[in-house]
C-alpha cells in the first residue's frame, strides 16, 4: 500500500501551501539522486515528488482529500466514483431503490456514452478494454489516451533523457525519449502506448505531463539560464580568469576588472538549446565574497582598501 501522502512530506492535512512547498523542497535537497546516491534515496525522491505534484495542486488535493490512494489511479473519474458511492449507499439502505424513490438510472443513465449498468461498472474499475460492444454487437474504435506524470531532474531536463517508464497497468516498459530543453509542465505524446482499441482499433497514446525538479544553482528563464558566480575580492578587483559551469561543459570566463556584486555578463549560446530553435544565452551575476576570518592582519588589509574606496552610498535618494 502507498504512503499516504502527507506523511511523505512530513506535514499534517490541513498544512497550507507555503507549508507543503518548504517541506518538499527541504526533503528534496537533502534525497537528491546528486547528493544521496543510492537505490532507496531514489525511491524517496521519486515518492517526495508525486507527493508535492499532488499536494501542490488544489484540484488533485481535493481529489486525494476525498477519494485517497484510489484518485491517484490512471483514468480516474471523480463523477462516477461519487455516482457509484451514491449507488452503493442506497443499495445497502434497501435494494435496487432507496429512500425518496432512489433510482439506479438517475445515477448512471445519462453517463458520457451511455450504456448499461454493468458496462458503466466496468469502465469505473477500468475493466473495459474492448471486445464486443452493446447487446453483442462488435465495436471497433481507437483507444483512449492515458495521461500521467513524469518527474526529472534539472539536467535531464536540459540535456535530454531516455528513460524506461513502467506502467502500472501493463508488465512491459516504456522507452520514453524526453527531448533537449524540457521545460515543467510541457507534455510529451508517446504514440501507441495508451489503452487498446476496441474491436481491435487502433490504442491510445500515452500523454506525459512533465515536472522538473529544481537545480540548487541554476535558474532557468525561458530559454535562458541564469547562474550566481562567488568571486574573492582579488579576483573581482584584477578581473582574473576563473571556471563556470554551463550544459556544455565548464568554461573559461574572464571577469571584468574592478567588478561590483550583481554585476552581470552575458554568455551567447550557452543556454538551453532545443531543436529547430535558437540556443539561449547563460547569465553569469557575480557574488564578490569578503572574508570571513577574524583576522588582525585581514582587519588591518580592509582598513586600508577603504581608505580607496569612494563613498558607497553618497548617491543614495529617497
Amino acid at each position: 500500500m502507498a504512503r499516504d501522502l502527507y506523511s511523505v512530506l512530513g506535514v499534517s492535512r490541513d498544512a497550507d501551501e507555503d507549508a507543503i512547498k518548504k517541506a518538499f523542497r527541504k526533503l528534496a535537497m537533502k534525497y537528491h539522486p546528486d547528493k544521496s546516491p543510492g537505490k532507496a534515496n531514489e525511491q524517496r525522491f521519486k515518492e517526495i515528488n508525486q507527493a508535492h505534484e499532488v499536494l501542490s495542486d488544489k484540484t488533485k488535493r481535493a481529489l486525494y482529500d476525498e477519494f485517497g490512494e484510489e484518485s491517484l489511479s490512471q483514468n480516474f473519474d471523480p463523477e462516477r466514483a461519487r455516482a457509484y458511492r451514491r449507488y452503493a449507499n442506497a443499495r445497502s439502505a434497501g435494494g435496487g431503490r432507496g429512500p425518496g424513490n432512489f433510482d439506479v438510472q438517475e445515477i448512471f443513465g445519462n453517463a458520457p456514452g451511455g450504456g448499461d449498468f454493468g458496462d458503466i461498472l466496468g469502465d469505473l474499475f477500468g475493466r473495459a478494454r474492448g471486445g464486443a460492444g452493446r447487446r453483442g454487437q462488435p465495436a471497433r474504435g481507437r483507444g483512449s489516451d492515458v495521461e500521467q506524470d513524469l518527474t526529472i531532474d534539472f539536467v535531464s531536463a536540459v540535456r535530454g533523457t531516455t528513460l524506461q517508464l513502467q506502467r502500472a497497468d501493463d508488465p512491459e516498459p516504456v522507452t520514453v525519449r524526453v527531448p533537449p530543453g524540457a521545460a515543467e509542465g510541457s507534455r510529451l505524446r508517446i504514440r501507441g502506448q495508451g489503452n487498446p482499441g476496441l474491436g481491435g482499433g487502433e490504442p491510445g497514446d500515452l500523454l506525459l505531463n512533465i515536472h522538473v525538479t529544481p537545480h540548487p544553482f541554476f535558474k532557468r528563464e525561458g530559454d535562458d539560464l541564469h547562474l550566481e558566480v562567488p568571486v574573492t575580492l582579488g579576483e573581482a578587483y584584477r578581473g582574473d580568469k576563473i571556471r563556470v559551469p554551463t550544459p556544455d561543459g565548464e568554461v573559461t570566463v574572464k571577469i571584468p576588472a574592478r567588478t561590483q556584486t550583481g554585476q552581470m555578463i552575458r554568455l551567447r549560446g550557452k543556454g538551453i538549446a532545443r531543436k529547430g530553435k535558437e540556443p539561449g544565452d547563460l547569465y553569469l551575476k557575480f557574488q564578490v565574497h569578503v572574508p570571513t576570518v577574524d583576522d588582525p592582519e585581514v582587519a588591518q588589509a580592509i582598513e586600508a582598501l577603504e581608505g580607496k574606496v569612494e563613498a558607497p552610498r553618497g548617491d543614495l535618494r529617497f
